[in-house]
């Protein structure tokens, strides 16, 4: 079988601690062939440690030289450099959030349908081995009723990179962490049409002077990005979602859960359990193993490897990343901000 051969736009962390380290591991069926990054040093520095043939300054110059680009730049250009690698007849790994709003997301999607190519978001919480054991037993839950989403932090702002920078992120807390887990309980609701999205944001923590932070500093005179959010959804099937997602909360410990309340029965995405009614008894079901790979990002690249030969169906895909968006842009555009 013919290797696919891949680049990476943008080799920053989050290519060098997941990307890149899951395409070497699938040496079998790919091949990193080249790297761009605006920052040239850092991307020589790369190529040199992983034997990468090509090396580029401009992303445009890449697309003669793979089949398939995995896209790691600030959320600002993932529209842009998506549609150009479509132009240029290859696949592409978006990193998540899909865009900086549904209608750039939605240009995605049609450059994608126009080419004929894969279009893959990752949202690599949905490989994890306790998502896909929920998305299996959802039959036991039946129709989801109540949904709770939490995606917390406590006094863990990024003080690195571009996240608190508006103009090219677009957002904070919301488009950064809460993103993931709002896309998981979506999919394990079905991807059900929101009918009704409100919420709040909030950043009065982070523009205090001489806060408590656990993961570097900023700047809290500049900081205008959302660092706690809270919303309510409804769905066009009777669902109702409660979410929070926060970069600074003042909480005991931090937070990453989905949990479902449906009709037949109830889950816990983390730690994974079950609740159910059975011969008149309440029932709580816990695993003791649950199959899988122990790295989504390995799990993510692997699917998307497969579904660019024809071997597989994407587990993300782009309508679904385009819903997150969607709720996304509305949960912004929501009246009562304090942001």
């Amino acid at each position: 079988m013919k290797k696919l051969r891949i680049g990476i736009i943008g080799v920053g962390g989050i290519a060098q601690d997941r990307h890149i380290p899951a395409f070497l591991q699938l040496n079998d069926r790919c091949e990193i062939t080249a790297v761009s990054d605006v920052n040239i040093e850092r991307a020589n520095q790369i190529a040199e440690k992983h034997s990468i043939t090509y090396v580029f300054q401009d992303y445009k110059e890449l697309f003669s030289k793979v089949d398939a680009v995995c896209i790691c730049t600030p959320n600002k250009f993932h529209a842009e450099i998506t549609i150009a690698a479509f132009e240029a007849g290859v696949h592409v790994l978006c990193e998540k959030p899909m865009a900086l709003s549904a209608n750039e997301c939605e240009a995605m999607i049609t450059a994608s349908e126009k080419a004929g190519k894969v279009l893959a978001i990752a949202y690599h919480y949905r490989f994890m081995k306790e998502v896909q054991a929920a998305k299996k037993v959802m039959n036991e839950v039946g129709t989801p009723l109540v949904v709770r989403v939490q995606a917390l932090r406590r006094r863990k702002v990024p003080g690195w990179g571009v996240f608190t920078n508006k103009d090219l992120q677009g957002g904070g807390s919301l488009i950064d962490f809460g993103c993931h887990l709002l896309d998981l309980a979506l999919w394990l609701m079905g991807n059900p049409k929101h009918i009704e999205v409100s919420g709040t944001t909030y950043n009065e923590l982070s523009r205090i002077p001489d806060q408590v932070n656990q993961w570097g500093t900023f700047d809290h005179e500049t900081f205008n990005v959302d660092d706690h959010v809270t919303a309510y959804m409804k769905f066009e099937n009777g669902a109702s979602m409660l979410f929070e997602t926060s970069w600074a909360a003042n909480i005991k410990d931090d937070v990453a859960n989905v949990s479902i309340s449906g009709i037949d029965g109830g889950i816990n995405v983390f730690p994974f359990e079950l609740y159910t009614t059975k011969n008149g008894m309440l029932l709580n079901s816990q695993a003791a193993w649950i199959p899988g790979e122990d790295n989504p990002g390995l799990s993510q690249a692997k699917n998307f490897i497969d579904a660019c030969l024809g071997l597989a169906e994407l587990i993300v895909k782009p309508e679904e990343a385009l819903q997150v968006s969607q709720i996304i842009d509305r949960i912004y555009e929501s009246g009562g901000t304090t942001l």
